[in-house]
């Protein structure tokens, strides 16, 4: 049985980092993209970045692209988003996920290609 299990969101002010991580277990770890995804009130559940299995390849939109960082420690099985110069629209839950299908040199950015996810966690970025 796959869990996924976020921590590190919490109340920060505009400029500031913080750092989430995601802790995996009940797959081979390393064998899976993971992806991180946030959700605003009213708004659809978005993309935020993502990583393949070995951890070679990154994806992140625009939006986040230059402050937001991710990793991943397959010997520990958890995945980490830095975010930094956090901004008031980055306020929202942000949830891991582990992607349906086994691939190293998959990193998805579609909400579809992700079959588990966590119960998310909550930043909020105040001005």
């Amino acid at each position: 049985q796959v869990q996924l299990i976020e921590s590190g969101g919490r109340l920060v002010q505009a400029g500031d980092s913080l750092r989430l991580s995601c802790a995996a277990s009940g797959r081979t770890f390393s064998l899976y993209a993971m992806g991180w995804f946030r959700q605003a009130p009213g708004k659809e559940r978005e993309f935020v970045s993502s990583i393949n299995g070995s951890g070679g390849q990154t994806y992140y939109p625009d939006s986040v692209k230059g402050r937001f960082t991710i990793s991943r420690d397959n010997a520990k099985n958890t995945v980490t988003l830095q975010m930094n110069s956090l901004k008031p629209e980055d306020t929202a839950v942000y949830y891991c996920a582990l992607a349906s299908v086994g691939s190293t040199t998959w990193a998805p950015r579609r909400r579809l290609d992700y079959g588990y996810w966590g119960q998310g966690t909550q930043v909020t970025v105040s001005s």
